[in-house]
């Protein structure tokens, strides 16, 4: 984690191509509960859901879903990533996985990617929002969004 302020988007590739978008959404509190449920696991307090966040990541999976559907930097401070076809829920439950990748000691990533999970717990991270979009070969867009965002270098997420 040596590169300042870690503003970036993790993005999980999959190549889809021509898109017909639909809006096929998994409820809010589904990605709450799966966030929530990994924040009380290292005693962080829950999140809530932001309605600007959430539009934010909807822009976002939209435009990509109106175009080549490929996974790009969103120019935000935000955390995203792309599946084929998948839940909110699912996407959450990938990035709390890399938990097992996560030093605390060191607070580093070993052996593999941990810093999806490190923002999902991040501590300072209070507000969320996340969307989904559709692509007409079945692949799925996922993009959650965290107000305000963490992964800062030298911090630890909670």
């Amino acid at each position: 984690m040596g590169m300042g302020r870690v503003e970036f988007i993790f993005l999980c590739l999959v190549g889809l191509v021509m898109v017909h978008v639909s809006y096929a959404q998994d409820s809010q509190q589904d990605y709450l509960n799966a966030h929530n449920a990994a924040r009380g696991q290292v005693g962080v307090g829950g999140m809530t859901w932001d309605n600007n966040v959430a539009g934010f990541a909807q822009n976002y999976v939209n435009g990509l879903a109106r175009g080549s559907c490929n996974m790009v930097h969103s120019g935000g401070p935000y955390l995203a990533s792309s599946s084929g076809d998948m839940s909110g829920t699912d996407a959450v439950n990938m990035w709390v996985d890399e938990r097992q990748f996560y030093n605390e000691g060191t607070n580093s990533c070993n052996g593999g990617e941990c810093l999806h999970y490190t923002q999902v717990v991040w501590r300072n991270s209070v507000r969320l929002g996340c969307a989904k979009a559709r692509c007409n070969n079945g692949g799925t867009i996922i993009s959650c969004n965290y107000d305000p965002p963490g992964n800062w270098i030298g911090e630890r997420p909670y």
